[in-house]
């Protein structure tokens, strides 16, 4: 069975159908590979793939060879995608796998019971871990993306290339980064994604002209941003007068996974992500109380914490039936649609057992009359309810820009607007005196460096104290780089040893023009 728009249908529905069910997952990590390992840097990279990424493909997969489509909506960013690709940070990855493995091991001769137990728990995990990378990961993510698009299990959403802040950067660098990033994707994965994962969900008014000369056809904004001008988020609208159609994140149901005071991840059972041992760096002990310090966390008991799973799977399956429920009868019984969207690290990476959880709840909800869908599907077919005309707002605190506007960042925002008009000057220049027959690979690298210095990671985590240090250095070394290679630009240093040397260490994606910008 197939629906309107060519794609097989999704799990069969137990009695009458209520409503759709969207799940969003963003998928985003900065460019880590080369630029520092533990604690931080590349071991982001490898605690989320093996954690969540390889985990999460992992029961996309299975379901898929069930027969079940449309099981949700992925957000990969090109610059994590081209990560996932990348040889080095394969190679990377599986070195760490078999250390992880014998880190593990090791904790098997610890004088403490508690952490014996742990240990080989651990040590299954990690051997599972191990295995499912050699099985699947070997050539990177795009064999199994493709795996899954070609089978309809998933819709991928594209993007700009580096995650940045969309409103802080001219429109003549945003959008071709934006159709840059598309094309990525239809290098990876031979299909060119339809809709977008915005960054950070920021959005102002007469982006979505933007994003129309994108090609664009879809995107999700945060809850809020819609309903500040009267739109709801249980519809897909049309985005001003494009046609972009866009469909708001339901945050009371986000919020009941998400929320830092009340959501499934704090309850005392699950395993506790802060608390670790100190010499492995493994998570041995669980969530014990919200207001409970490292020292005093208890021993994580798994089955303890599995019969939790279930428990909070199904009183999330309730509460989407109760919200579609009253979406219907609020609107003369018309089925309405959910939207919930995340992290993708947060399952697995930030909530050990939110994998387990994640799919308890796509097997549960057709069983509670819910249809399983994906942005595209459901917009299809549900049809659009009218037009929408948002003011600027972001998924962000606050729902606006304060974190990206904040004082800790005042002096690196002032950098990135005059390094930016900087380059842009410059290629157009290079535009007049030279024409644009000619690529130039040094002018390429100068885009992707200020790309790289822009992505809004270093801004948030400056603003909200996670790992500001690093982040400081990290943008102040892509802005050297980038006047660098404005120096050697400037001077006709095409063979400079300096620019081969950034090329080399952050040269992401052979295809990115520079003549494309500015």
């Amino acid at each position: 069975m197939t629906t309107r728009a060519g794609q097989r249908a999704s799990a069969p529905i137990s009695g009458p159908e209520i409503g759709t069910f969207c799940l969003v997952l963003h998928s985003h990590l900065p460019w880590v590979a080369h630029h520092g390992t533990w604690p931080v840097g590349e071991e982001w990279l490898h605690q989320a793939w093996a954690d969540s990424y390889a985990r999460v493909f992992d029961i996309a997969t299975r379901l898929s060879d069930e027969g079940r489509h449309n099981l949700f909506t992925l957000g990969l960013t090109p610059v994590l995608a081209a990560a996932l690709d990348d040889p080095y940070c394969l190679a990377e990855h599986h070195r760490w796998l078999a250390d992880r493995q014998w880190q593990a091991i090791g904790l098997l001769n610890h004088s403490g019971i508690e952490y014996r137990k742990a240990a080989e728990r651990e040590i299954a995990h990690a051997h599972r871990s191990l295995a499912l990378f050699e099985k699947s990961w070997q050539h990177g993510a795009s064999p199994l993306l493709r795996h899954l698009l070609d089978a309809d299990a998933i819709e991928l959403l594209g993007g700009p290339l580096t995650h940045t802040f969309t409103p802080y950067i001219p429109e003549k660098l945003a959008t071709p980064s934006l159709m840059t990033g598309l094309d990525d994707m239809q290098l990876r994965l031979g299909a060119r994604p339809t809709g977008i994962w915005l960054p950070e969900c920021a959005y102002v008014p007469d982006l979505d002209v933007s994003l129309s000369r994108a090609n664009v056809g879809h995107l999700m904004l945060e809850g809020p941003t819609l309903q500040a001008v009267g739109a709801n988020t249980s519809a897909a609208w049309q985005l001003g007068d494009t046609d972009v159609r866009v469909v708001g994140r339901d945050l009371p149901i986000t919020y009941r996974v998400w929320s830092p005071k009340s959501g499934y991840p704090g309850n005392r059972w699950y395993r506790d992500f802060h608390a670790f041992e100190r010499n492995s760096g493994l998570r041995l002990y669980r969530v014990t109380g919200r207001q409970v310090s490292a020292e005093q966390k208890n021993p994580y008991n798994e089955s303890r914490a599995l019969a939790q799973v279930e428990r909070d799977a199904q009183d999330f399956v309730s509460r989407v039936r109760q919200r579609l429920l009253d979406i219907s009868r609020n609107n003369d019984g018309t089925p309405g649609i959910v939207v919930a969207a995340f992290d993708t690290e947060l399952f697995g990476h930030w909530w050990h057992e939110g994998p387990i959880w994640l799919e308890q709840v796509l097997r549960l909800l057709p069983t509670a009359g819910i249809r399983v869908s994906t942005i595209n599907d459901a917009i299809t077919r549900h049809g659009v309810t009218g037009t929408v005309r948002p003011e600027a707002g972001s998924w962000g605190s606050g729902k606006d820009f304060r974190v990206w506007s904040g004082e800790a960042t005042t002096e690196l925002r002032a950098q990135y607007d005059s390094t930016t008009k900087q380059v842009m000057h410059l290629l157009a220049e290079q535009r007049i005196g030279q024409g644009i027959k000619t690529r130039n690979l040094l002018s390429d690298q100068l885009i992707t460096s200020l790309l790289l210095a822009l992505s809004s990671d270093w801004v948030f985590l400056i603003e909200k104290a996670g790992a500001a240090q690093y982040a400081s250095e990290r943008a102040a070394a892509h802005l050297a780089d980038v006047r660098q290679l404005i120096d050697a630009l400037s001077a006709g240093r095409g063979d400079d040893s300096d620019w081969v040397r950034i090329a080399q260490r952050d040269g992401i994606w052979g295809h990115l023009d520079a003549r494309r910008f500015g």
